[in-house]
């Protein structure tokens, strides 16, 4: 079975000056996009999805991932991370989900950027220019909320009807001027035990 990648995207927004305020540290948001034909089209309602998923998800693992290391420069100096899924509207949302919810996928990024948190993730059916939108967080520690964070973007023509768009996500630095605690906070003045 063939990977069938008919672009791949690469988004960067750089952050100088939030609020009016100059950043001491400018945030860095950048993407990876494959679009891709879904293997699934034109298959009627497939029962297995684990041929597929086991073929393609790792090599869109590897793709994807290296491309984010070409950005970020290593994988250390990536903060917050996450993973979103388009599927064109011929297929079901479950195309877009098998091929990002598999460790086969994401312990490729996990493994390359020294993560301990879990990816966050959207999927989701649109058609061209749908949003590709992935939300952050940060890679070691989900209770840091200065990496809650969301890379927003579209591409034109992606997705095609019989497509997905399988998207990494990236931050160096989180939001410039953070200032509302973080998780910790928050539990210890409602006197939780929670970790």
């Amino acid at each position: 079975m063939k990977l069938e990648i008919r672009k791949l995207v690469t988004y960067v927004e750089d952050t100088f000056i939030e609020g009016g305020k100059v950043a001491q540290r400018p945030l860095k948001l950048f993407a990876a996009a494959a679009v891709l034909r879904n293997p699934w089209a034109d298959r009627g309602f497939v029962e297995d999805l684990k041929p597929e998923i086991h073929e393609l998800a790792p090599q869109l693992g590897e793709i994807l991932t290296a491309e984010i290391l070409r950005v970020a420069g290593s994988g250390e100096a990536v903060e917050g991370y996450g993973k979103a899924a388009i599927v064109g509207t011929s297929g079901e949302v479950e195309h877009a989900s098998a091929l990002i919810h598999t460790l086969r996928f994401g312990n490729k990024y996990r493994t390359a950027v020294g993560a301990k948190s879990y990816l966050s993730f959207t999927n989701l059916r649109g058609g061209p220019n749908c949003p590709v939108t992935i939300p952050l967080m940060h890679k070691d520690d989900e209770g840091m909320r200065s990496h809650y964070l969301t890379i927003q973007f579209s591409i034109i023509d992606a997705p095609a009807p019989d497509e997905l768009v399988i998207a990494l996500g990236a931050s160096i630095g989180g939001r410039p001027h953070h200032r509302i605690g973080d998780r910790y906070q928050d539990l210890k003045e409602l006197g939780s035990n929670e970790a």
